[in-house]
């Protein structure tokens, strides 16, 4: 028969080898976890740089001078004369 004191030792033991294995295994989650995130890191960047491109790309292709160009160029029109302005007053609410 096993005696006591020598039964508590292997217990102990099994629980310091099962300790052991959670601890690597727990290591070599983190490190797979890390190279995720570092992935997730670089993806976000090159998102954020291809946002800041679009929104300059916006800004310049929603100048005023531009849209007025596009206008006048390809769409054949003008600011209207002030002899071709007609102004209608709404007399049928009162005030």
């Amino acid at each position: 028969m096993i005696r006591p004191g020598l039964w508590m030792v292997a217990v102990l033991a099994l629980a310091v080898i099962a300790s052991a294995v959670a601890v690597v295994h727990t290591k070599y989650r983190a490190r797979l976890y890390f190279g995720q995130l570092q992935e997730l890191r670089a993806q976000r960047d090159a998102v954020d740089i291809e946002w800041n491109r679009l929104r300059l790309e916006e800004a310049a292709l929603s100048t005023h001078v531009r849209i007025e160009r596009k206008a006048r160029y390809e769409l054949d029109m003008f600011a209207p004369r002030l002899s071709d302005v007609l102004f209608i007053e709404d007399t049928t609410h009162d005030r």
